[in-house]
């Protein structure tokens, strides 16, 4: 979405509702997480009040940031239940920005229709030898796995001590309209990145779920392809933060 798009919102000043250090990270929190998330757990979060995390919540969601609907604690309902609490989640589609207006995404959607209506196979087998290739270039200038996943916007999270997962997909507009196509091209990126590091390139799984990317990194090969018994999974660091959450102060 370019700027002024969107019957005729402001974008730009939506966007801006960011500048703000205290909302950015109660955005930065909401983003992070699986689900929705109630004021008091944002506030407790960021260490701030109860009152002053829904004034910045809701200024969010009027700028178009996060979605807002009112649930009970699972496991509560029926009488005495108390009545169901706001909660916040970031929104589906995407806000981008481009002074002067730009139309990048409808070249890739041009391209990418191109690709799978190519009966013979070969435009689509190049598109994933370039996005091999983009992910071994990444890796030259990275000295850990997560920062170019960071850059890329993927967003990456470490789970557990067994891989890592994708929770945003960077062509996102673009999946919902070649899926199969955008999918591939995801797994080529990030099995290239693996490769550019000298890492086994096995450890990218096509795994295609919902609110995330459809690529996880198992520490492994063998967890990836098979995942069968008590081989050793062990391979992150355990002290990482189960959530990467300064992933947007790292865009360029």
């Amino acid at each position: 979405m370019a700027a002024g798009d969107e019957h005729g919102r402001d974008v730009i000043a939506d966007v801006s509702t960011l500048a703000d250090g205290v909302r950015r990270r109660l955005y930065e929190y909401v983003a992070a997480q699986d689900g929705p998330v109630r004021r008091d757990d944002a506030a407790a979060a960021i260490g701030i009040s109860r009152t002053l995390a829904a004034y910045h919540l809701d200024r969010l969601a009027q700028a178009g940031l996060l979605a807002t609907r009112y649930a009970r604690p699972p496991g509560r309902g029926g009488p005495g239940a108390g009545r169901p609490a706001k909660q916040y989640e970031r929104v589906g589609h995407e806000v981008s920005v481009s002074v002067p207006p730009r139309n990048y995404l409808l070249l890739a959607r041009l391209l990418a229709d191109a690709a799978a209506a190519d009966d013979s196979g070969r435009l689509r087998a190049t598109l994933t030898a370039a996005a091999e290739d983009e992910g071994r270039n990444a890796a030259g200038g990275s000295t850990d796995l997560l920062s170019p996943l960071v850059h890329d916007g993927y967003e990456p999270c470490v789970v557990g001590d067994d891989r890592i997962e994708l929770r945003n997909c960077p062509f996102h507009a673009l999946a919902q309209r070649q899926t199969d196509l955008v999918c591939s091209l995801n797994h080529a990126l990030v099995r290239g990145l693996l490769a550019g590091r000298g890492e086994s390139p096995g450890r990218a799984e096509l795994a295609p779920a919902t609110g995330r990317c459809c690529v996880v990194i198992h520490a492994n090969p063998a967890s990836a392809q098979e995942r069968l018994t008590g081989a050793d999974t062990t391979g992150f660091d355990k002290s990482r933060e189960r959530y990467d959450t300064g992933w947007i102060d790292r865009l360029p």
